[in-house]
């Protein structure tokens, strides 16, 4: 979930690390007792000071925190315990942009399957379940060809963990029977879809990437695996994912950008994205927590979905961040996200982070007349990077304007916005924060000594570091979080949306406030790989945002160019 992320402390000497990591040294796995000194050297740590003083009258209280978390620490809580806190979105006088639900498709018919039925490999949800529906072909023969796909293209982009063949064929075949029964459930109803390996299915392991977990089975089916399949689909696939939701290298290998496969998938929804790329998934699940919906699908050109903060339930799912992770998909086309979004989408009891709210769509309009857009001006005036010597043309530049350009030509009113003065990159840490706590066993055993990277900035060392993160900042963080939230609130008032370059401050800030967004190809370098666009929704505004997207790609023809898969 998390694409990048910066360390932040240099962890200290030895004897300071048992005071701030609590009732344990990482080196001895126990208590010791504290001392002023310590003190007065871990306190270098949180950025205070204390006097001799004040330090010695805090000792008995900072034996007896270590004392509590000792005895906490041996209750071994798995990474589905959930804090007794839930992050709420809603800013102060917030109202639903959409006031009911509804939910209407574009117009299709005369669909005939091709005659080279290799093609069916980029054809969209739309144009697969309308052959499915015809009968012209079985969703067992449907599977059976994504399955075949699969096995023949991830021996070189390692984009899967597991292949479910026998689950999948039992349920394609149960899909038929259906169908030819007259009980046809929708437009997912036999169409084969791949779920990031991060979600569980109780008949698989769910290996979260991680050597650490590679054995791990899960016995329930996550919320929106039990949606999908309640639907119709088939779940042929847990794709991979960079270990521990980190970029694209997981126990298994990289996985790589079927355009160019020298190149990683980015991450961390790296199987999703590469599966869905290279025609081996008509879609798959993505989760986001920092980029990695909309990166991977930047760097591979799919249509990546990143709903609103509690718009999807995510039991069933790996914690990185209780406050900021988010389930969406990753597929061919707007429309197919929008499909799968209706599909999985809503409140279910199970996640009390879940929020209900409508979600009004309407894939039949066809122009921005009447839409107010907002584009952070700033980012799209922003040419180039760097100075002097180092002065770089940013590659996106020309095609986000060339995007603005086409919203006019398309009938949407552009209004000019700028972000807010808060120091969104100091609010980061809240994520590290979160993720040191959902994974805090792997220090504590010193199974993070057994993940694939252990660089400085991989995970190993962020979950290190983030034990000594204090209580009180990670709170004051979270109070700044709400003024960012309702600041935020207040420069979208009277937009249906917004856009912005895919790769700017806009990633790192919404992914705090909960907003969701739609990434979408708009081009493609000088190396023929694509580049891509992000459509901005107001929190719970799906619909609108949605519905502005499928108008644009409507009008461009980005999205329906492939990669050769010359390899």
């Amino acid at each position: 979930m998390k694409n990048c992320v910066t360390k932040y402390l240099t962890l200290a000497a030895v004897g300071m690390v048992s005071f701030v990591s609590g009732a344990f040294v990482i080196k001895k796995m126990e208590t010791v007792p504290l001392t002023v000194s310590i003190v007065q050297e871990a306190e270098k740590i949180i950025g205070q000071h204390f006097s001799p003083a004040e330090a010695d009258s805090m000792l008995n209280m900072l034996n007896g925190f270590n004392t509590s978390y000792e005895s906490l620490h041996k209750l071994n809580m798995p990474n589905s315990v959930v804090p007794a806190l839930n992050f709420n979105p809603v800013p102060v006088g917030f109202i639903m942009p959409d006031a009911k639900s509804g939910f209407k498709l574009d117009k299709m018919s005369g669909l005939k399957i091709p005659a080279n039925k290799d093609e069916l490999a980029f054809y969209t949800i739309r144009q697969l379940a309308e052959l499915v529906r015809t009968k012209q072909i079985s969703s067992v023969e449907l599977t059976q060809f994504f399955i075949e796909r699969l096995k023949k293209y991830n021996p070189k982009l390692l984009f899967a963990v597991t292949i479910t063949e026998e689950h999948a064929l039992k349920k394609a075949a149960e899909a038929d029977a259906e169908i030819k029964a007259g009980r046809y459930k929708g437009i997912l109803h036999g169409i084969p879809f791949g779920v990031k390996d991060l979600l569980a299915q109780k008949d698989y392991k769910t290996t979260f990437g991680s050597v650490a977990y590679k054995d791990q089975q899960l016995n329930v089916d996550a919320t929106v695996v039990s949606k999908l399949e309640a639907a119709g689909g088939i779940l042929i696939a847990k794709t991979t994912l960079g270990e521990l939701a980190m970029g694209d290298v997981w126990f298994g290998g990289k996985t790589k950008n079927p355009w160019d496969i020298t190149r990683g998938s980015s991450g961390s929804s790296a199987g999703s994205a590469s599966a869905v790329s290279a025609g081996c998934l008509p879609y798959a699940i993505g989760s986001e927590t920092l980029g990695s919906i909309v990166s991977p699908s930047t760097e591979c050109g799919d249509t990546g979905l990143r709903p609103s903060f509690g718009r999807v339930s995510k039991y069933g799912a790996m914690a990185l961040s209780w406050s900021m992770d988010k389930l969406g998909p990753i597929a061919r086309s707007v429309e197919d996200a929008a499909i799968v979004f209706n599909t999985i989408q809503g409140a279910d009891g199970k996640d009390l982070s879940a929020i209900a709210a409508p979600f009004n769509y309407d894939g039949s309009v066809k122009s921005l007349k009447g839409y107010k857009i907002g584009y952070l001006k700033a980012d799209f005036d922003r040419a180039y990077y760097g100075s002097g010597a180092n002065k770089r043309v940013i590659p996106n530049h020309t095609t986000d304007s060339a995007t603005l350009v086409k919203l006019k030509e398309l009938g949407a009113e552009l209004v000019p916005i700028d972000y807010p003065q808060m120091p969104v990159g100091a609010m980061i840490f809240i994520l590290d924060a979160e993720a040191g706590a959902a994974f805090q066993e792997l220090v504590l055993s010193h199974k993070d000594d057994q993940l694939v990277q252990q660089h400085k900035n991989a995970w190993p060392n962020i979950f290190r570091a983030s034990q000594f993160i204090s209580a009180a900042e990670y709170i004051q963080a979270n109070r700044a979080r709400t003024l960012l939230i309702q600041a935020w609130y207040e420069k979208l008032k009277g937009l249906d949306l917004y856009i912005t370059p895919s790769s700017s401050t806009n990633l790192s800030m919404t992914n705090l406030t909960g907003n969701p967004c739609v990434v979408l190809p708009n081009g493609f370098n000088q190396r023929g790989r694509p580049m891509s666009i992000t459509f901005m929704g107001q929190l719970f505004g799906e619909g609108k945002m949605l519905q502005a997207a499928k108008i644009y790609q409507d009008a461009t023809d980005f999205h329906k160019k492939h990669p050769a898969l010359n390899f």
